[in-house]
């Protein structure tokens, strides 16, 4: 079954990559998503990815303790540049073409983001990973993610989660919390669900970018995602009274 969408970007957070270790890099994990992103390349998406950092340092939990905000989201930064190397490796040991760029520049490990080099990277079959976030301090890894799908004419953001899409409440917490299949934006924000951070579902919301939420950890889910399968929850567009539809 071909693809339904034809350039994608993959948001993936830190946390994804430390598997059962609590903190850190699990090999295992990154043989796990080569081998996804493989069978996704296969399927002929221009895929882009941003990861981030916080199986090795959050910015926002650091500032927590005491550390200046500013100073702890640049930090955070580099940690998502370690992701992105070690991903790259794992991608390339799979015999796949990628390219990382960063926020920040570090001319020696990655390219600095370039917009038009990134485009041409795509339409070349490469996958690129875009580490560093915005390169500024007080944005995610999410509104990063925003930025750069719509700065590369993406049609669809795909947010890869540890559950299978987006609930009324927390599914670890409460086996009673119910799943969407569809939301639009506005009830997202205004049910303060945890999608995304709300500057990053505004942006989403004001340039029209669908995301879908769905579980990395479920074998083939990023294959399926693309070809159109039915599974996670889909965010977009809907019209007033009708913007929400519940999992079966």
């Amino acid at each position: 079954m071909a693809a339904v969408f034809s350039r994608v970007l993959l948001k993936m957070s830190g946390e994804a990559l430390m598997g059962e270790q609590g903190y850190g890099i699990d090999n295992a994990i990154l043989q796990y998503l080569a081998d996804e992103l493989a069978q996704a390349h296969a399927l002929g998406v221009q895929l882009a990815i941003v990861i981030g950092g916080g199986n090795i340092l959050r910015g926002k939990a650091a500032s927590s303790r005491g550390m200046d905000r500013a100073q702890a989201d640049y930090m955070g930064m580099v940690a998502t540049v370690i992701n992105a190397l070690a991903l790259q490796d794992a991608l390339e040991g799979a015999g796949l073409v990628t390219r990382v760029q960063t926020g920040i520049e570090m001319p020696s490990v990655a390219e600095p983001f370039i917009r038009r080099r990134a485009l041409r990277h795509l339409e070349k079959g490469r996958i690129v990973i875009l580490a560093a976030g915005t390169g500024n301090p007080f944005f995610t890894t999410d509104t990063a993610a925003a930025l750069r799908a719509m700065e590369l004419n993406c049609q669809v953001l795909l947010k890869a989660t540890k559950v299978d899409g987006v609930y009324d409440d927390d599914p670890m917490r409460n086996p009673a919390a119910r799943r969407f299949s569809e939301i639009s934006y506005l009830r997202a924000l205004n049910m303060g669900l945890a999608v995304m951070d709300s500057t990053a579902l505004s942006l989403c919301k004001d340039n029209h970018l669908p995301i879908i939420v769905f579980n990395l950890h479920t074998p083939g889910s990023i294959p399926a995602v693309l070809r159109g399968e039915r599974s996670g929850t889909r965010v977009h567009d809907m019209a007033p009274g009708q913007d929400i539809r519940w999992a079966e």
